[in-house]
């Protein structure tokens, strides 16, 4: 698939709806970065801007980069909504393809998976790169299909939480690695169905030794 047919597959997804997501900050997200001292955060495939937001009234300077102008439109319109535009910008860019310029002190990437193209590895050796010394590294996926979801995505397989941080390959004298594993949680589906998700959370610190991941 083309990176145009991909960009195009996330508009045609954002355009089913006025909204897809619940505009509510990831809850792994917002009890790993609650206790955090704030500064630069950048926001991997933010959507809708629901963990943006969240980092922006918290105090984080916040960067949310997404393939889908669409969605990149109505966070930015609650951003504005909520009074946050001097702590919050998006932009578009396609990450399998670039990735933004500077460093931050909390890199997040949020469920970032995907049935069409999406090349993980270079984002994720991106993302590490990105963190500033001392800062972190928090990368949450699916660790299994939710209960609600359609067959073919029960049908799809999930990476083990050991394999995506392998798959990192992280230097051990330059990180820190400060939680992987797997956690349970309880959720409620689209429809209100109650059911239990398991979530892969990986969280690494950068550790103040010099450059280079």
């Amino acid at each position: 698939m083309s990176a145009s047919e991909v960009k195009q597959h996330w508009e045609d997804r954002y355009a089913e709806r006025d909204r897809i997501w619940s505009g509510r900050v990831n809850a792994q997200l917002a009890r790993i970065a609650a206790p955090l001292p704030t500064g630069r955060a950048l926001d991997l495939g933010c959507g809708e801007g629901g963990d943006s937001l969240w980092l922006a009234e918290h105090g984080w300077q916040v960067l949310g980069v997404d393939i889908s102008e669409t969605a990149l439109g109505r966070a930015a319109a609650e951003a504005e909504a909520r009074g946050l535009t001097g702590r919050v910008r998006f932009t578009q860019i396609d990450l399998s393809e670039d990735f933004p310029e500077g460093e931050f002190d909390l890199v997040s990437a949020q469920f970032l998976q995907s049935f069409v193209h999406l090349d993980r590895d270079r984002i994720f050796a991106a993302a590490a790169e990105a963190v500033a010394p001392g800062g972190l590294l928090v990368i949450v996926d699916h660790g299994a299909a939710p209960p609600w979801a359609p067959p073919q995505v029960h049908d799809h397989r999930f990476p083990a939480v050991e394999e995506v941080f392998a798959s990192l390959g992280l230097d051990e004298s330059r990180w820190e690695g400060v939680c992987v594993g797997t956690e349970e949680r309880d959720a409620v589906g689209p429809d209100g169905q109650a059911g239990v998700l398991l979530d892969n959370v990986i969280v690494v610190r950068r550790l103040n030794v010099g450059a280079g991941g």
